[in-house]
């Protein structure tokens, strides 16, 4: 029997890896970030494996301690444009900053991906939290509310220059000579705190009405935007009490703005490592693990503090008072590590290798992996997930192992449902603000 509520799924595709040093494993491609053929296989592994969508993060400041994956590596609505090519129902989500970006831009990236893809586009709304970003765009960097408040105005005025053009506006009459319904073009006339945007935008409605709205943060400012604004959230909880707290908190503030839970779909990033045996699957996490210094641990530790460098204190004694270090940045993260650093009483060379390299439930055999999907999507700690590879062959072990349980059991689908990345979540098309007027 086929359960009502369906598992969704999603993978990122993150080049050699949010591992500082998974590049350097024998059986990675080293330059996977910049290499077609790498992203290609990802995503058709994917849809072979009927996931919902593929997932293309991305940051727009880096320095000598980055991520090896975030010094070189493709922008997401190139890489989207190109994998819509090769694929024909995966979604195609991406990245895009809103403190750095201008919404009629981002309006018209979208809106083509989305016609591109025939309906497969979302978009992942981030107010980008590393400070040194405002140094590759002459601009200073908005404080941690002020981000949110210009992303909730953002996506205001993009949903809105979306809907420039009625579904039937274009006519496309050869013998009338009549191209386009005037009556159904519809400017914007925005005009707000951060905006002014005039509109209409030039390019029309996808057969989804609008890309799947996607957002990222997990702080009480993140989780506002969300039930406001969001299709989708991308989150990452330890445990599954964690998983069902911020669910239920999200949810509820969604029907605090009037509505329906299932209209907002809650993802948690898993990065499960999978072995024939309990055994073989560690034996892969330790081989990955390895290969991260304490140095590299430290510098990636660092990058959620602001590039903070950990390097002068003491590794193994506690891990240091930090004050408001890295507040206007990654803020729900960072309040996390520290708040388990004190719990766990963590030096910080503990706390540096633990975040480089965590050790999550998601290690086991396929039957195990399974298990704990299964639990969490009953028992209201995810909607779905979206699954991160770092090891080789991650994604293709999971494909070809986890998803024939999850299919077995009645939890996740054998075919596509429809065509476009909405039908497929189960999310409604929004009608054309326009036309409801009309109609109402």
């Amino acid at each position: 029997m086929t359960h009502q509520r369906q598992l969704k799924l999603g993978a990122i595709i993150h080049g050699v890896g949010g591992n500082m040093g998974a590049w350097r494993h024998p059986e990675i491609l080293s330059d996977a970030s910049v290499n077609f053929d790498f992203y290609k296989q990802q995503a058709q592994k994917a849809e072979e494996g009927k996931f919902d969508l593929v997932f293309i993060a991305d940051g727009l400041y880096i320095n000598e301690k980055s991520l090896p994956h975030f010094l070189n590596r493709f922008e997401p609505l190139t890489i989207l444009s190109a994998l819509a090519s090769v694929t024909s129902h995966i979604g195609l989500v991406g990245t895009l900053s809103t403190s750095y970006s201008e919404p009629f831009t981002v309006a018209r990236q979208f809106a083509s991906l989305d016609h591109i893809s025939s309906g497969r586009a979302g978009w992942n709304v981030v107010t980008s939290p590393l400070e040194g970003s405002a140094l590759n765009y002459g601009k200073e960097h908005p404080t941690h509310d002020k981000r949110y408040r210009i992303a909730e105005e953002f996506l205001e005025v993009t949903k809105g220059l979306w809907d420039s053009w009625e579904d039937d506006a274009f006519i496309r009459n050869k013998e009338t000579g009549q191209f386009f319904e005037e009556k159904k073009l519809h400017r914007l006339h925005h005009k707000g705190e951060f905006f002014s945007v005039e509109g209409p935008l030039n390019i029309g409605r996808s057969v989804q009405g609008q890309p799947v709205v996607f957002q990222a943060g997990s702080s009480e400012s993140g989780k506002d935007l969300a039930a406001k604004t969001a299709d989708a959230v991308f989150t990452g909880q330890d445990n599954l009490e964690e998983a069902k707290a911020f669910y239920q908190d999200v949810k509820s503030r969604a029907a605090a703005q009037g509505r329906n839970e299932n209209e907002l779909l809650i993802f948690p990033g898993i990065g499960p490592i999978i072995g024939s045996t309990n055994e073989e699957a560690e034996r892969k996490y330790e081989e990955l693990s390895q290969l991260v210094t304490i140095e590299h641990a430290l510098n990636y530790l660092g990058r959620f503090f602001d590039h903070f460098d950990f390097s002068q204190f003491p590794l193994d004694e506690a891990f240091p008072d930090l004050g408001d270090i890295g507040s206007n940045s990654f803020r729900s993260t960072t309040d996390k590590i520290k708040e388990n650093a004190k719990k766990y009483k963590w030096t910080l060379r503990e706390a540096a290798l633990r975040i480089a390299t965590p050790k999550t439930q998601f290690i086991g055999t396929p039957e195990h992996i399974a298990n704990l999907m299964e639990q969490w999507f009953e028992e209201k700690g995810a909607d779905g997930f979206i699954i991160h590879s770092s090891v080789p062959h991650g994604l293709d072990d999971f494909v070809e192992h986890v998803v024939p349980i999850l299919q077995e059991r009645g939890l996740y689908r054998t075919e596509y449902e429809g065509s476009t990345l909405r039908s497929n979540l189960q999310l409604n098309v929004p009608k054309n603000r326009y036309t409801q007027v009309k109609v109402n």
